[in-house]
């Protein structure tokens, strides 16, 4: 099996105190290729902001027993499309989970600041991603009773995952779980809730003080779970299968605990 050295290597760095994160290779990749999901798309207005909001959705396409589903917020990289992380989209709908991607940046943004310290100079483009999320949540709530918008999991690549560690500081109380796909600049909650998975590629490297240290993972049941055959810019659709199966196996297993 081609992808066993890399899961052993994940299982020897994720770090829960309770119980580690035993992957068992493919089989939650497998259930979310095969569940049904159903896509839509909306163009929300901010009245506020001035703003529009758009937002791809995924949801179970079956028609079987209507239960209350989980809600989750999904933020592309800097530069990315809300639409290019269906993998991981459609394997947290076979999860039970309502998905709602949200395209933060716009073509009338100005660029990300390049040039001076990037907690400091991001630090606006990371609170319009907030902002984007808190209104989202309070439009969606409305569409859609059946889904549990008050224990959100987020789920961000990059610049995505800086902005789902910030809405975490500033709201811990609407979120359930954080899922980073590499997130480099903005510090990881230190606390116990909301739990915390990183998948970390193998060519870059986080800011000091953004991922915790060894101890802080045991303290606060973080989980970090490196992928040595996985690039920074291998985390969306564009992956190989191999990849996309991992990520998936990895993210099934700590959605279990």
């Amino acid at each position: 099996m081609k992808l066993l050295p890399a899961l052993v290597l994940a299982l020897l760095t994720a770090c829960q105190p309770s119980r580690p994160l035993a992957i068992r290779h493919g089989a939650a990749y497998q259930v979310g290729a095969l569940a049904a999901v159903r896509l839509d798309s909306l163009a929300l207005f901010d009245s506020a902001r001035q703003r529009v909001v758009p937002v791809a959705l995924y949801l179970p396409g079956g028609s079987g027993p209507k239960a209350r589903l989980k809600a989750a917020i999904l933020s592309h990289g800097y530069g990315g499309k809300n639409t290019a992380y269906s993998f991981i989209a459609r394997n947290l709908v076979a999860h039970g989970y309502f998905v709602a991607s949200i395209q933060h940046e716009l073509p009338t943004d100005a660029p990300i600041p390049t040039v001076g310290p990037p907690q400091v100079v991001r630090r606006p483009n990371w609170e319009r991603g907030v902002q984007n999320i808190l209104f989202v949540r309070q439009e969606l709530q409305k569409k859609y009773p059946r889904v549990d918008f008050g224990q959100l999991l987020l789920v961000g690549h990059s610049n995505g995952g800086d902005v789902a560690m910030l809405f975490a500081r500033e709201h811990p109380a609407l979120v359930r779980r954080i899922i980073s796909l590499d997130n480099r600049r903005m510090p990881f909650p230190r606390a116990r809730r909301p739990r915390v998975l990183s998948l970390r590629s193998s060519d870059q490297v986080a800011d000091s003080g953004v991922v915790p240290s060894p101890a802080e993972q045991r303290r606060f049941g973080c989980t970090v779970v490196r992928l040595p055959a996985t690039l920074h810019n291998d985390m969306w659709d564009g992956a190989t299968p191999a990849q996309q199966q991992e990520m998936n196996a990895v993210i099934t297993q700590f959605l279990a605990q």
